[in-house]
């Protein structure tokens, strides 16, 4: 039974696998409501019609396929996210929505009538790879964010959300997330606390206390050949120290600290910058840690700023308090999966509804460990381990 559902795991996955994959790098480019994430929004209504699934929208792009009555509430919400990181891996979002339908599917099979709606969501943007905001569809949702400053919000290429959207979001919709009793979202593991062990899926504890910082660099243009050393007010100079402080306190502090997106202008290479743009990605364990860590490289920044002769900016785009997930219901779902209990790093949409219903994840193993990245990977056995799982957990919370 185990291998008949890993094969229909791989046939399921296998009609997404191909769509905004890149040749060359083998990762995904799947931004939010770009061709590709729309071809794999199209296959998820293609899936909820073959199951008979009315599906809504929310207004804010956030998807919903009902296995049951729309307006019935005390529903149980599954699902996750389309959408990718630049060149990211097959598993991190679109796992939990396959994995959500085939649920479905073995509970059907086994002639389960579920006594309130089950609920498979996709949501939007979660990566806040396209538009700068992790988890914006539901941050809209729950109003976590106003539609407002998600309608003003501009991708790479000048296109706002709105436009991509076609209609300005709703913003929060507390009749709709009154209807759902509670969130639980299958992941595939970011991390390789479950490869050594036997077990291929683990619950949950909590979200480490994340955010997103942009630091703007500004300083005198000029020609790399003509401008002596002692004249410039090279804002890279203020950058690249930057990045070395950031990765300092962060290690000193037990923390993590990223620069994983640069912007420069006039972007030349025998021009000296006019101006230098990069993103801070910070989390750590405790929410004072990542005060502090902020605070620490804010101060050695502006101190640096003052010595080359640039100026600098530090602006906030977006933060995640901790995240301590139902401690009942996670203890509920580990003793019913007989599965460990592990905290993760990573930000989900899980973590921004926690806030507002009791709220849990799975995790499925990942033999590499690694995430965001094409090396990203779980086995065929170990996703029907999550399927099967999942399938559990919906029959004993919507039964």
């Amino acid at each position: 039974m185990a291998g008949d559902l890993a094969e229909r795991f791989r046939a399921l996955w296998d009609e997404i696998a191909p769509v905004g994959r890149d040749a060359g790098s083998g990762g995904y480019l799947r931004y939010a409501l770009t061709e590709p994430e729309l071809r794999l929004r199209d296959w998820y209504r293609e899936q909820a019609g073959r199951r008979g699934l009315p599906v809504t929208e929310d207004g804010n792009g956030n998807l919903f396929a009902w296995w049951g009555d729309p307006d019935a509430g005390d529903a149980v919400l599954t699902g996750s996210h389309f959408d990718s990181v630049p060149h990211g891996g097959a598993y991190d979002g679109p796992l939990g929505i396959v994995s959500a339908f085939l649920a479905v599917d073995e509970l059907r099979a086994a002639g389960v009538t579920p006594a309130r709606p089950v609920v498979l969501g996709a949501f939007v943007e979660e990566e806040g790879a396209r538009f700068g905001v992790p988890c914006l569809g539901s941050r809209l949702l729950t109003g976590a964010l106003t539609p407002e400053r998600a309608a003003a919000l501009r991708d790479a290429d000048g296109v706002g959300f709105a436009e991509a959207l076609g209609h300005p979001p709703a913003g929060a919709r507390p009749e709709l997330l009154g209807r759902f009793r509670c969130f639980v979202e299958l992941h595939v593991e970011q991390g390789r606390a479950l490869a050594d062990t036997a077990a291929p899926v683990a619950v949950a504890s909590a979200i480490w206390p994340h955010g997103r910082w942009r630091f703007d660099f500004t300083g005198e243009g000029n020609h790399a050949g003509t401008t002596r050393m002692a004249d410039r007010h090279d804002p890279m100079l203020t950058y690249a120290f930057t990045v070395l402080a950031a990765n300092k306190e962060a290690r000193l502090r037990g923390a993590h600290a990223t620069v994983g997106r640069v912007s420069v202008e006039p972007n030349a290479t025998n021009a000296i910058p006019s101006r230098v743009t990069g993103w801070l990605d910070a989390r750590a364990a405790e929410p004072d840690t990542l005060a502090g860590l902020v605070e620490a490289v804010r101060d050695k920044t502006v101190e640096r700023a003052r010595r080359d002769g640039t100026g600098v900016t530090l602006t906030e785009e977006s933060a995640t308090p901790l995240v301590a997930f139902d401690g009942g219901l996670a203890g509920r779902l580990a003793e019913l999966l007989d599965a460990p209990v592990l905290p993760t790093g990573a930000g989900h949409d899980a973590g921004v509804l926690a806030a507002y219903l009791p709220t849990a994840m799975l995790f499925v193993r990942n033999p590499t460990g690694v995430s965001h990245s094409p090396a990203e990977s779980a086995t065929d056995d170990d996703c029907a381990a999550g399927v099967a799982a999942l399938a559990r957990v919906l029959e004993e919370l919507a039964c």
